[in-house]
């Protein structure tokens, strides 16, 4: 068979994942403080685009009523504002025991040698101008948190004074943790710094007496020990039991009390006494950022029992096409080939970001709307009405991809009357009804085991088949093993160590 080479023409379709539609489908996922940043950088790329914020959106709208209300309003009579400014001056200067007429005159006195000069000190600090109209952040002048290392070195002086000295607490300091404590090991910083161990477990215990209480300790152990040996509580008992605090996590009461020696109304003391101490002696230094959550939607009640669903314009993006820049440089008549190229990406790259915008926007509402619809009951009667709902069922209801769905519920946060919830908090599984009727929400399941255990006594104390009855006459068919699941989710002990808490809790009241 002979080869050869043939033309053929054919039509197909594909789906092309463009650089456009992966930015497109990257936005939705966003958070607000990623939106920002990204929208930060595109701005810096793009001359085109320039963000305006909604103080200068008000300041330009509020310019242009100004003018147009001076434009339409008459000119003051001649006579009108020199009458006023020589009668009604002289009235306001009674009044308030001022003249205006020495004060704002040529001829008024010369500031005193000895008050200080305040506007001269404004014009002298760093960025500031000759005219004093540079404007200044209010931040730059919050006084500085102290952090736990700056606390740390302020009191170094007072116990520490030998350099040698100096030099290990300066190298163990650069050692300790966020929290306080010291991870590192004592034979690597010796070995470091030059210096024998044992002056670093001597420079170590004196670091250990400083403020905050429990700071330098190398275990949870010893940090609780440091701070009750400074209140002078650590006795023999106290020491045992702090060396089996794994025991105490277990909540195995009895074995402590053989191993400790005290009997339950001391043991409970003990314990009373341990949870008033600091695990983490250094977290009152946290000096780190403060993440805010920023609700992206609003709901809000409306008339006839309805929701209000809209966007919180405080997340919504401000950014603009500069049209006028655009002509400006256009009617320069440079006609590089590569200026013209550079500026009509520009331009398309801006026309696409917007769009892009807009689309998540529409979006994110269409989506918080059916969640809205579909969550009704949750909103006016709280989270035992909350109904099961799936990513497919709101997907359908708006004609979307489920993985749209699914971008735009991730990290975006829906304000209501019940509070700030995650839009995939409103997204659980389904369990079965006892009766025949509707099904559960998983999270409604779970706020009722957290009832019927908060409502416990002493002498009444539910087992995980207690629940399973209790659940299964108020409509709830559940399994005895998924109540289990759901109870050690939610940190809840077993049935015979609640019971063992709760007695001791009541002797100890009693």
């Amino acid at each position: 068979m002979a080869l050869s080479a043939n033309l053929f023409l054919r039509q197909s379709q594909s789906l092309v994942m463009t650089p456009q539609l992966m930015q497109s489908i990257q936005l939705l996922q966003m958070t607000h403080l990623e939106l920002v940043h990204f929208i930060g950088q595109e701005v810096e790329k793009n001359p085109l685009l320039e963000i305006v914020s909604n103080d200068e959106a008000a300041g330009g709208a509020d310019a242009a009523s100004n003018d147009a209300q001076a434009d339409s309003s008459p000119e003051p009579e001649a006579g009108l504002a020199s009458d006023w400014y020589e009668n009604g001056n002289a009235q306001v200067g009674e009044s308030l025991d001022s003249n205006y007429g020495v004060a704002f005159s040529d001829d008024a006195a010369a500031p005193r040698i000895d008050m200080p000069d305040m506007l001269g000190q404004w014009k002298s600090m760093p960025g500031g101008t000759a005219d004093g109209t540079d404007g200044y952040d209010l931040d730059d002048f919050v006084a500085v948190r102290t952090t736990l290392r700056d606390h740390i070195l302020q009191q170094l002086p007072f116990s520490i004074t030998a350099a040698a000295d100096h030099m290990i607490a300066l190298a163990l300091l650069d050692q300790i943790d966020e929290a306080g404590y010291l991870r590192a090991d004592l034979d690597e910083i010796a070995g470091s710094i030059g210096r024998a161990k044992p002056d670093v477990e001597r420079v170590l215990g004196i670091l250990q007496s400083f403020d905050p209480p429990g700071i330098f300790a190398r275990s949870l152990g010893e940090c609780l020990a440091i701070q009750l040996r400074q209140r002078n509580r650590l006795d023999p008992a106290m020491a045992t039991l702090l060396d089996h605090l794994e025991l105490l996590a277990r909540r195995d009461f009895a074995q402590l009390k053989r191993l400790c020696g005290v009997d339950e109304d001391d043991l409970l003391d003990m314990m009373a006494e341990i949870r008033g101490l600091m695990p983490k002696p250094g977290a009152a230094f946290d000096t780190g950022p403060t993440q805010t959550i920023v609700a992206d939607v609003i709901v809000t009640p409306a008339k006839g029992g309805a929701w209000a669903v809209e966007l919180n314009p405080e997340t919504l993006p401000r950014v603009l096409v500069n049209n006028q820049y655009h002509a400006e440089i256009k009617k320069q008549g440079r006609q590089e080939q590569g200026e013209q190229a550079f500026l009509s990406e520009c331009m398309q790259n801006a026309t696409w970001l917007m769009r892009s915008l807009d689309q998540r926007a529409r979006t994110i509402m269409k989506v918080a709307t059916e969640i809205v619809r579909q969550q009704d009951a949750f909103l006016h009667h709280g989270v035992d009405h909350l109904r099961p709902l799936n990513l497919k069922t709101v997907a359908e209801a708006i004609k979307m991809h489920e993985s749209t769905v699914s971008r735009v519920t991730s990290n975006k946060y829906m304000l209501t009357p019940r509070g700030l919830f995650e839009l995939k908090y409103f997204f659980s599984v389904s369990i079965g009804s006892a009766e025949g009727g509707d099904n559960h929400s998983a999270e409604a399941v779970r706020h009722r085991i957290r009832l019927l255990i908060a409502q416990e006594t002493a002498d009444n104390i539910l087992s995980d088949d207690d629940i399973v009855e209790s659940l299964k006459s108020s409509g709830v068919d559940l399994a005895r093993r998924t109540v289990a699941k759901y109870r050690e989710a939610m940190n809840i002990p077993s049935s015979v160590q609640r019971r063992r808490e709760k007695r001791a809790m009541a002797r100890s009241s009693g």
